[in-house]
């Protein structure tokens, strides 16, 4: 005679199970309901409040302030330079990326790409200021890089790092490499390189084989790392405050001068408006592309 034993039957001392947890009526409902409304506050409302600023001011609403934007030579000059100045950056970050991310996947001892990795990783750990600011002891006319230049011979004076484009990409450049090279990395570590070395057995050339097999695979990586690079520079504050300079502003600076110094809050918000929709923009035209693109969904 066999005795049926209730598995289900609370154990004393035991928690209970998670999924019985949530079967509380309106515990579902409440826990989804609460980050919704966080996010909305933060978020929403934070946007809606930008927005409202840029098209009202103390005599209603207008569209002057959204006119000066792409009117004045001063904005539009700095619009120009932030997407100019985020473009060069994100090239720069690839053409140093790339080799890294696939150094890291064609490695063969696990100990020594942990090892890359977390060379190119331990600059998240490191916080931004402390980084910035190493760049401008670095840059300056009295740096390392001046002083070892003119010790050589190569430079009879010191170059000018500082204070314009060439110092803002070398500072971004290098906080955003992480980005890019984990980016690529992602897609990279899942493609089948038994493919390249099937391509070298029929006879291609490897510098052919890579680039007409592992290459084109490795697009959505570029893609997505060259995205998110690009996005994150046109918003950044603190690097080229420091690197650039009053000749070199970027959208972000210009935004904290309206807010600080001449008070005109709705300027700062029509800015803001301005970089949110460009952000956009760009995003959208970065989808259309990939969904033209098989491979650059990752279809194979």
């Amino acid at each position: 005679m066999s005795t049926k034993v209730n598995t289900e039957a609370p154990v004393p001392g035991m928690v209970p199970p998670l999924n019985r947890f949530v079967q509380i009526p309106g515990l579902k409902w409440l826990l989804l309901l609460v980050p919704l409304v966080y996010t909305a506050i933060l978020l929403y409302y934070s946007m809606a409040s930008v927005l409202k600023l840029s098209v009202y001011d103390d005599k209603g609403f207008t569209m002057q302030y959204l006119q000066q934007v792409f009117t004045e030579p001063l904005y539009l000059k700095v619009l120009w330079n932030t997407l100019k100045t985020s473009f060069i950056v994100m090239l720069v970050t690839l053409v140093i990326s790339y080799p890294i991310a696939y150094l890291l996947v064609v490695m063969e001892s696990e100990r020594w790409k942990k090892v890359v990795l977390s060379l190119v990783m331990i600059t998240l750990w490191i916080s931004l200021l402390v980084r910035t600011f190493t760049w401008t002891v670095i840059l300056q006319d009295q740096g390392i890089i001046n002083k070892l230049l003119l010790s050589t011979g190569l430079i009879s004076e010191p170059m000018k790092l500082m204070y314009n484009t060439t110092g803002v990409v070398i500072g971004m450049t290098h906080i955003l490499i992480p980005y890019m090279v984990l980016s690529l990395y992602s897609v990279m570590e899942g493609i089948d390189r038994r493919l390249v070395q099937a391509a070298q057995g029929m006879g291609a050339r490897p510098w052919k084989a890579f680039a007409q097999i592992f290459l084109p695979l490795s697009l959505p990586g570029v893609m997505s790392g060259s995205l998110i690079v690009f996005v994150l520079g046109i918003g950044y504050f603190v690097t080229p405050a420091l690197l650039g300079g009053q000749g070199n502003m970027m959208i972000s600076k210009l935004i904290q001068e309206n807010i600080q110094m001449t008070l005109n809050w709705s300027m700062a918000s029509a800015i803001s408006v301005v970089l949110l929709v460009t952000t956009l923009i760009l995003l959208g035209l970065a989808a259309w592309v990939a969904r033209l693109s098989p491979l650059l969904k990752g279809e194979k």
